[in-house]
């Protein structure tokens, strides 16, 4: 299994298939191992990148706060990409892995053939709702660092696959890269000139409301509702998400 060493940060990913670069992360306290119900008609098309955030899986939980931050994610990602020699990929994921293709394409769009939003939302422009988010990163990496690892019968499907060595990276992933700083990645939408689609699970209320959002901001992009699906909607539904993902990379001429 491949790594890449990062300034002394060791980087799991793994590469399925052959083609045009597709790189998918994760959800926050998820891994690569989240999108396995899509390798497989990815890869028939792409060279699918799938990877483990810092702090996530089986890359390395650096002991270090300051290397966990939004920016390092997004530069992990380029240079997951110069890795396996792709100049641009369609960059995707869902939730946290959502948020940072959005972020990674605010920063390369040079680099963004196209854009998978799935069950996630784009950020605050009110600093008194980013607070209320961050307040609430900082209660998740505090429940991690008091009780754990929890219980996999009581978290969601993409977590419940998951498996990390202890629970001190996500403490310190959830201080540093779940929470926010700015309004950037928000008010970067309307600026988005690349295929985009926005996937929700119709029962995953939360993010309802920042997938219509999104759909409306970023010009062009398609929506898609998944039925029967909650938060992991990839996972909730399979046969339906595969479905509407390769229709979207059909129309948009990413496939033939």
């Amino acid at each position: 299994m491949p790594t890449l060493d990062r300034d002394g940060v060791k980087i799991h990913y793994e590469v399925t298939g052959d083609g045009p670069a597709l790189i998918l992360t994760h959800g926050y306290s998820s891994t690569g191992d989240m999108w396995a119900g899509q390798i497989e008609p990815l890869s028939k098309h792409f060279k699918v990148i799938t990877w483990d955030m810092r702090g996530h899986g089986r890359s390395d939980y650096p002991a270090d706060q300051d290397q966990y931050s939004e920016a390092l994610a997004v530069e992990d990602m380029a240079a997951l990409l110069d890795a396996v020699g792709a100049k641009d990929a369609i960059v995707g994921g869902l939730s946290l892995g959502g948020y940072m293709s959005l972020a990674f394409h605010a920063t390369y769009p040079p680099r963004t053939r196209a854009l998978l939003i799935i069950d996630t939302g784009p950020g605050y422009k009110k600093d008194e709702a980013r607070d209320g988010w961050n307040a609430n990163a900082l209660r998740t990496a505090e429940r991690y660092e008091t009780n754990g690892l929890p219980d996999p019968a009581r978290v969601s499907a993409e977590v419940r696959l998951a498996r990390h060595r202890d629970a001190t990276g996500l403490a310190r992933a959830a201080r540093g890269m779940l929470t926010q700083r700015n309004a950037r990645v928000i008010e970067s939408l309307p600026n988005i000139a690349v295929p985009a689609i926005v996937i929700v699970g119709a029962n995953d209320t939360p993010f309802l409301a920042a997938s219509d959002y999104m759909a409306a901001k970023i010009p062009g992009a398609k929506k898609a509702v998944i039925p029967d699906a909650g938060h992991s909607a990839n996972i909730d539904q399979p046969a339906a998400f595969n479905e509407a993902l390769m229709a979207f990379l059909k129309s948009a001429s990413l496939i033939a």
